[in-house]
């Protein structure tokens, strides 16, 4: 299975990356393993999204910037309301990246 690194620099990508860090300083963990920590996070995370999440979410917002760039689309919105059938949310600046899930079975 092939795989986004792009979770890692979520919240909870970069808390694992950094406790990882700290513990291969500290001579806890190996490199290689840490390494192989992270594949692990970068499959677990994808295979997350594709079968436990189900609630679907409309976004309007202003577009501020757009890019596409090795198969990868880049979003930054501003003043984004983001629905779902139970509530909505306004944020002021989001940034959205979409990669190709075609991309993941090659």
């Amino acid at each position: 299975m092939a795989t986004f690194e792009l979770y890692r620099r979520s919240t909870i990508g970069m808390c694992l990356t950094e406790t990882l860090d700290e513990m291969v300083q500290n001579g806890t963990l190996s490199p290689e393993l840490a390494f192989q920590v992270l594949v692990q996070f970068d499959k677990s995370m994808t295979e997350a999204l594709e079968t436990q999440v189900k609630s679907k979410v409309s976004i309007k917002g202003h577009l501020h910037t757009y890019r596409f760039c090795d198969n990868v689309w880049t979003f930054i919105l501003q003043d984004a309301l983001f629905k779902n059938e139970d509530s909505q949310e306004l944020v002021g600046r989001v940034k959205i990246v979409a990669c190709d899930s075609k991309l993941l079975t090659q």
